[in-house]
């Protein structure tokens, strides 16, 4: 089995090349799915989050406001940080359940581990390799505005709070342009996909 990060900037493509994967025959656990998994109502982590950032983040059915929570941590790296103590780890015992799981369905498996938060996390030291999902900036910020209906300053926040891409791309082991059009992507994740089949 190996395992393998996968990250980038924000709206840099990587969910688009993770379904790719998918489509492979890779195993891909997503960092964001354990997470709204662990933020559900009542459980510990939603009870955490309620208790420092308050009733604000919560909707009236008791799901978090996600977009009420960003704008209070992207405006504040301490919170940020607080919320990350909170999810992290609980994310990470998950994600270690899951591997393993895959890993005894399949002992050849390759297991893509979709994190956006990949380096700033320290995910990249508990895995086999990283692949970087790379866009320019103007990229980013046209998908986060249409994808997102972010203001420009909330969707510039949004880019800064992460490593710079130049930065993850220099420590990646593979680098992957998600600006190509999707054909082109689809003959290179098939390629990398096969690559990583026989290093496992």
């Amino acid at each position: 089995m190996i395992l393998v990060g996968l990250t980038g900037g924000v709206a840099t493509g990587k969910s688009t090349v993770a379904k790719m994967f998918e489509r492979c025959g890779a195993f891909v656990i997503d960092a964001d799915a354990l997470a709204h998994q662990i933020m559900e109502p009542g459980r510990p982590a939603w009870r955490a989050i309620v208790k420092i950032f308050g009733k604000t983040v919560h909707n009236p059915d008791r799901t978090l406001n996600r977009q009420a929570l960003g704008a209070i941590v992207f405006r504040n790296r301490s919170k940020l940080r607080r919320l990350e103590q909170i999810i992290h780890p609980r994310v990470a015992r998950e994600q270690a359940r899951l591997t393993r799981q895959a890993a005894r369905k399949d002992p050849k498996a390759v297991v893509i581990y979709d994190v956006p938060l990949l380096f700033e996390a320290g995910i990249d030291k508990r895995v086999d390799k990283v692949i970087v999902v790379t866009a320019d900036r103007a990229t980013q910020i046209v998908r986060l505005k249409t994808r997102n209906g972010l203001s420009h300053t909330e969707t510039l926040r949004r880019i800064r709070s992460q490593l710079p891409i130049k930065q993850k791309a220099a420590a990646a082991d593979y680098l992957i342009d998600g600006t190509l059009p999707r054909p082109r992507l689809l003959i290179l994740v098939k390629r990398l996909y096969h690559e990583l089949r026989t290093l496992a």
